[in-house]
């Protein structure tokens, strides 16, 4: 596929946006895969292109957590191994159920979410709701069960592990974002392993956007440590009305 300079100009900036977002709050997908789109791609070189940039700023969002020791390692692998499963299982039950299905259990899902948090006063704070023995097969369920929605749906996945990491397992916001990175690089490389095996990674642009993603992970990761909950909260606000329009658009548009 040609290429021209314009295609640069419109994709980077927004991979560097997509991947800042993503390392606060997950759902960079909204944003760098239609980026993509407009940069002329077809679906499936898009989402291979689209993980490849995606798993570079991961990759640097993640480093960065780690270092700042705000990850809980043994949750992010325990979910990690959970999403693997899971993801497939989503993409397997996605030929089942009709398409329209699931964008209207979305539709109910994702505004039920936003009104829990705004119920909240002041900053997101972390609650733990499970015993600490039951944290491990805990910890793999939510890999499985948001892997699942990873599978069958896909926009919002980093939103929904940083919600249940907070709410459930009773970690921190900050090291919330930063386990959730984790399994979100581990499920990107899963997927980037079938696109790069089927040819679907379009080298010349993925390599300069994951540079920029690279950058956004960086940037995204450094105003977390330094802003705290109550940035990230806002943030995943943003990513859960933008999934919601999403969603709205998506459904209208298959009803017309």
């Amino acid at each position: 596929m040609e290429l021209t300079w314009q295609s640069y100009v419109v994709v980077c900036p927004l991979i560097f946006l997509a991947g800042l977002v993503d390392a606060v709050a997950g759902g960079g997908g909204l944003i760098s895969l239609p980026a993509y789109y407009a940069a002329g791609l077809p679906p499936y070189l898009a989402s291979g292109t689209n993980k490849l940039s995606a798993c570079m700023g991961a990759t640097a969002a993640t480093a960065r957590y780690l270092i700042s020791g705000r990850v809980a390692l043994l949750t992010g692998v325990l979910a990690a191994a959970g999403a693997l499963p899971g993801s497939w299982l989503g993409a397997e039950t996605q030929r089942l159920i009709p398409e329209q299905t699931v964008r209207l259990m979305m539709l109910i899902l994702i505004p039920m979410v936003a009104v829990l948090m705004l119920r909240r006063r002041g900053e997101l704070k972390e609650k733990r709701r499970v015993p600490e023995k039951a944290a491990a097969p805990v910890s793999f369920a939510i890999g499985l069960v948001i892997g699942f929605y990873d599978g069958l749906v896909g926009p919002g996945t980093g939103t929904f592990l940083i919600l249940l990491f907070v709410c459930l397992l009773g970690i921190d916001p900050v090291s919330a974002s930063g386990t959730a990175r984790v399994v979100n690089l581990a499920s990107n490389v899963a997927a980037l392993v079938s696109y790069w095996a089927g040819g679907y990674v379009l080298w010349q642009l993925a390599i300069p956007a994951g540079l920029c993603a690279v950058a956004g992970g960086l940037t995204g990761a450094g105003l977390t440590l330094k802003k705290g909950s109550a940035f990230i909260q806002k943030m995943l606000l943003v990513v859960l009305a933008l999934l919601l329009i999403k969603m709205a658009a998506d459904t209208l548009s298959a009803w017309i």
